[in-house]
């Protein structure tokens, strides 16, 4: 998992680094694991952009990934790490031993020829997946549960890891990536292990059109925009935001403006995320 550094042949190529897919030992998809994407460019139902500076980008197929892990106490193969345009995180396939084969996310250190299982009775190891209650402390884990039989919602991308703190009645203290130290029941599963290619970070794309690729297009400054169009615009040369603060497009407050209020979940957080510097 290393990253791969381009010629200066242009000016794009100047500075772009990639991943050079050491890691990756199929080149094709399991067919029967695949299902098809369908492009919204950033809209709703109803046809109005929810989510700005997206479309286009390179047609993908989604792949059908086991966040659930609920087939338990049976043993499978790593037959295959594979790359996967939808997330960060590459994929391991998984050859069970009644035949069936499963998608997970690859953590860092599984191989082909690996075997992993999911149980109670599942041993310390990457890839495997356990209940809270049957991890010791310290341990690194990712694809974690909030609610049993949901599936892992959280530490899902490359790199990325949190570590069990500590058991108290029925729930356990875990430190996500963010800093924050939240409340997990003991008996939702999570996968031991580090999520693989870490290098994901330090990639630079070194031009627009590798960004358009990816499905995001531009994003305009507001304060290049005319006062109609943006709280920032306007103004004689290049001015300052001035207001009170940032704004969004519709005059909202925003970078930095906390907008969490969920009293349901809030209880549940034993020391907020770390503060951005």
């Amino acid at each position: 998992m290393a990253v791969k550094k381009y010629k200066p042949t242009s000016p794009g190529r100047r500075g772009m680094t990639g991943h050079a897919f050491e890691e990756i030992t199929k080149s094709r998809p399991e067919r029967s694991l695949l299902r098809p994407k369908r492009r919204r460019g950033g809209r709703n139902n109803q046809g109005r952009i929810t989510v700005r500076h997206r479309g286009g980008g390179h047609q993908r197929h989604l792949r059908k990934v086991d966040f659930k892990r609920d087939k338990r106490s049976i043993q499978a193969r790593v037959a295959a790490i594979e790359y996967d345009p939808n997330r960060s995180a590459r994929l391991a396939l998984l050859h069970y031993v009644d035949g069936e084969k499963r998608y997970i996310i690859a953590p860092l250190g599984l191989h082909v020829g690996d075997m992993v299982m999911a149980g109670p009775e599942a041993e310390i190891r990457p890839g495997n997946s356990l209940p809270l209650a049957n991890i010791p402390l310290g341990t690194l884990v990712h694809n974690i549960e909030l609610y049993e039989g949901r599936g892992g919602q959280m530490v899902r991308a490359a790199g990325t890891s949190a570590q069990l703190l500590g058991k108290e009645g029925a729930y356990a203290a875990i430190r996500l990536p963010s800093g924050e130290v939240r409340r997990v029941r003991q008996k939702c599963y999570v996968t031991i292990g580090e999520v693989g290619n870490p290098d994901h970070g330090n990639i630079k794309l070194g031009k627009a059109g590798r960004k358009r690729h990816l499905g995001f297009r531009p994003t305009v400054r507001g304060s290049a925009m005319s006062p109609r169009d943006h709280p920032h615009g306007g103004g004689e040369g290049r001015s300052p935001i001035g207001l009170p603060g940032p704004k969004s497009p519709w005059g909202k407050p925003t970078l930095g403006k906390k907008t969490r209020r969920n009293k349901r979940t809030g209880k549940y957080i034993i020391r907020p995320r770390s503060k951005r510097r």
